[in-house]
Formats: structure tokens, sequence, C-alpha cells
């Protein structure tokens, strides 16, 4: 996809989210990103939305196993977690040198 298509996004990698949909819902915990997957719309989040995966046994793993793992969940059901506030709050970005910065809407400071 053209660079000029690409969806923009205020969560990142490593940022701190809470849950405010789904079967996880939780707006007074935050949780971290682990990974961002703009084109699906979608973000990894450390504890949320645990699946369990049957793998076969092979080499390594004779018996076989039952692993549980995250999965995906959609972009619009979390928030940004502002840690000055302690509280989920709404990002506008604004333009900063030659970047732009995420400014936290509930206390106007920058989200590192």
């Amino acid at each position: 996809m053209k660079q000029r298509f690409q969806p923009k996004f205020n969560i990142k990698k490593g940022d701190e989210v809470v849950v405010i949909a789904g079967g996880n819902k939780d707006r007074k915990t935050p949780r971290k990103v682990l990974a961002v997957y703009p084109q699906e719309a979608r973000v990894l989040i450390e504890g949320v939305n645990i699946k369990t995966k049957h793998l076969k046994p092979n080499a390594q793993n004779p018996q076989g196993a039952i692993v549980r793992e995250e999965a995906s969940i959609h972009i619009s059901n979390v928030m940004l977690w502002d840690a000055k506030a302690k509280a989920p709050a709404r990002v506008k970005r604004e333009r900063k040198e030659s970047s732009f910065v995420r400014i936290s809407k509930k206390t106007a400071e920058i989200i590192k």
C-alpha cells in the first residue's frame, strides 16, 4: 500500500492502553500493546483475548501441547492510558518541528 493511503492510528507498540469494549473490558487496568497491525486495524494486547491452540506432536513436543496465547482485537476497542491522570484519555496529534506528537486531551501533556 502506498504511503499516501496508510492508515494513521494513535496507538503504538509498547503503549499502555485500556480495553473499553468486549469480553475483557476493564477501564481501570492499563495493559501493554505487544503489536499493532495497521492494515487490519488490529492490536495485540498482553493478557487480552486469550485463545487456546492445539499443537500436534513433533520432535520437540512428543506428546503435543495446548498453548494459550493472545489474539488481536480491533483498535477501536482500546483507548490510550494517560499515566498522569490515571485514566483513559482521547488523543490529538499536533505537528512539532518535522514530526507529529500525541497529546492527551485530558491533561494536555505529550504522550511518549
